[in-house]
């Protein structure tokens, strides 16, 4: 664990107040090309989710293709902006921007996005939220650059100081190298405000291209409570792995010197593509909004005591389904594909 003070900036935790999010919809130039139709359902399924709680922005080579897409939706079209803009991908949670709190209101981070360490293109996608910036979409909210790779999500937040990441993803050769893991961490607090960061060793999902994000693996949530995947398939190949994470978890306090109240998640069947390779399932990849927490579900047996789970945790929210059974196909989730806009910053 990475400790310091850094009082003078607040990264919020996700189920605060938001005024929308931001996702960048699939395209034939994007490696979603044969699969296009399957995933625009997906994206129409959470544009009627999300627009019926806040607003939506919406990033694409194709405005006049995804409006076509919204049409016969019940998304509400007054909740949702357009904007033209060039992408690579569509995992917007690494490329969107990141928002802090500081004494002179809100602050959006732009880190830098190297396609997870070289493994893609991404020379659009780190592009992304600094045009829309210029184009004026985030008001007068200053814009600051921030000299580390980094992917929203490789970070979870409790809103009071307290940091979650993993040091796979983060200690990865190819993202920063040269910098030491204190280097890295103090880099992460002073910019999101962290008094606590809380390096996680264990875990990994098959398939999964970004190197153990946390929001594969773990989240936090209200009351000191962390939602985790866990598998009792003990003739999966994960089984070992993810064992040692739970213990990991039991050995956490929170600031009070407290344990954390544990959340495991049901384990899906395994997923494979049309060649054999294991796909990277996991209910963790939930998002949570104003009034609503948006859960994957993949057509598996668990999906139901999966959205139960999670619920539980958000008992002030509606659990809603959403059938992401697509994105495994490109090795994301729910979560990875969206990115959340605190309260203020769309309507500076």
């Amino acid at each position: 664990m990475s400790q310091g003070q850094h009082r003078d900036r607040r990264f919020p935790a996700e189920w605060e107040a938001q005024d929308g999010v931001l996702i960048a919809w699939p395209h034939a130039d994007s490696d979603w090309r044969s699969l296009l139709d399957q995933v625009d359902r997906v994206y129409r399924d959470l544009a009627e989710a999300v627009t019926r709680f806040e607003q939506l922005l919406i990033v694409t080579p194709e405005p006049d293709r995804v409006a076509e897409q919204l049409a016969p939706t019940t998304a509400n079209r007054d909740r949702i902006q357009i904007i033209d803009l060039p992408t690579n991908d569509t995992w917007s949670r690494d490329f969107g921007p990141l928002t802090v709190e500081t004494s002179n209101g809100l602050r959006l981070l732009d880190w830098g996005f190297n396609g997870w360490g070289l493994k893609f293109a991404a020379h659009h996608d780190n592009q992304v939220t600094r045009r829309l910036w210029q184009q004026g979409i985030f008001g007068a909210t200053p814009l600051e650059t921030v000299p580390l790779i980094f992917e929203g999500g490789s970070i979870e937040s409790d809103g009071r100081g307290t940091l979650f990441t993993t040091s796979q993803c983060l200690l990865e050769a190819n993202r920063n190298p040269g910098l030491s893991r204190e280097a890295i961490a103090q880099i992460i607090q002073q910019q999101l405000g962290g008094d606590r960061l809380i390096w996680l060793e264990h875990g990994h999902l098959d398939g999964d291209d970004t190197d153990a994000h946390i929001d594969t693996l773990v989240r936090i949530a209200p009351n000191d409570t962390l939602i985790y995947v866990a598998c009792d398939d003990s003739s999966d190949s994960h089984a070992a792995e993810l064992a040692v994470l739970e213990a990991e978890l039991k050995t956490l306090r929170t600031t009070d010197g407290q344990p954390y109240h544990l959340i495991p998640l049901p384990w899906p069947q395994p997923c494979f593509d049309e060649d054999g390779q294991r796909l990277p399932a996991t209910y963790a990849n939930y998002l949570v909004i104003n009034g609503a927490v948006l859960v994957p579900t993949y057509g598996d047996p668990a999906d139901q005591e999966a959205i139960a789970a999670i619920a539980a945790a958000f008992p002030d929210r509606e659990a809603i389904g959403i059938n992401c059974r697509p994105l495994l196909e490109q090795h994301g989730s729910l979560h990875c594909i969206t990115m959340q806009l605190p309260a203020g910053l769309l309507s500076r």
